[in-house]
């Protein structure tokens, strides 16, 4: 693919082959990040895993220190006093049967599915619809909960779920630019230990491969991490 001018001189500030510690790597994305809007910081981490073993998946959430910089739209199925519950803790939508039916019809209107352990055989009718899309509720991403209220507050907070890709890769965004560097970096260092306690009794050899940062527009750099 070819890359654009802008692209290309963004390349000229930094060695791409080098590692950085992580507050320069971090200094280096965020000049690197000229595109007109609030660009997305993203990180991506390669594990010495290998995901096709059951024993050796990785998967979990974290609270970003300073969120995500992003408005999430919270859609909570609950019936009764739960629904009650999710409406006062501020979820976006509330609903039942009638919110199914109406993502049945189409409708995603939302950035993140929370029910209630009860109401999973109701949301099972439109898991084909959801698990593509990511948005599908998951005990394992605090998303099936009887504790909706902070579920709903964690969202809103800045949780976000990391998990492995098929290629044992691991992709999280961690702030925006507007951050600046040093919230960007405790959000990094959240994300980063909590990968870390997350390795499997399995993983065996070198469990941190590569780490790098990217803006949205922008080019990799390379992270130097060790555990």
């Amino acid at each position: 693919m070819k890359k654009g001018k802008r692209y290309l001189k963004t390349l000229e500030s930094f060695d791409k082959q080098t590692s950085y510690d992580i507050n320069s790597a971090m200094e280096n994305v965020i000049n690197t990040a000229t595109a007109k809007f609030d660009e997305s910081i993203e990180l991506h981490v390669r594990l010495g895993v290998d995901g096709r073993n059951a024993d050796q998946q990785v998967r979990g959430v974290v609270v970003l220190p300073n969120g995500t910089g992003k408005t999430v739209r919270v859609l909570v199925i609950a019936r009764g006093d739960k629904a009650d519950e999710a409406t006062k803790a501020g979820a976006d939508i509330v609903g039942a049967e009638e919110i199914v039916a109406k993502i049945n019809g189409g409708w995603l209107d939302f950035d993140v599915c929370i029910t209630t352990p009860d109401m999973m055989g109701v949301v099972g009718r439109i898991a084909r619809i959801l698990g593509p899309k990511g948005l599908m509720p998951n005990p394992k991403s605090g998303t099936v909960t009887m504790d909706v209220a902070k579920a709903i507050k964690d969202v809103k907070a800045g949780k976000v779920e990391y998990r492995l890709d098929k290629a044992n890769n691991i992709h999280v965004i961690i702030g925006k630019k507007s951050f600046g560097k040093d919230k960007l970096v405790e959000n990094f260092n959240a994300v980063m230990d909590a990968i870390v306690k997350a390795k499997p009794a399995a993983a065996k050899g070198q469990y941190i491969k590569n780490v790098s940062l990217a803006s949205s527009m922008g080019p990799g750099v390379k992270v130097a991490y060790t555990m």
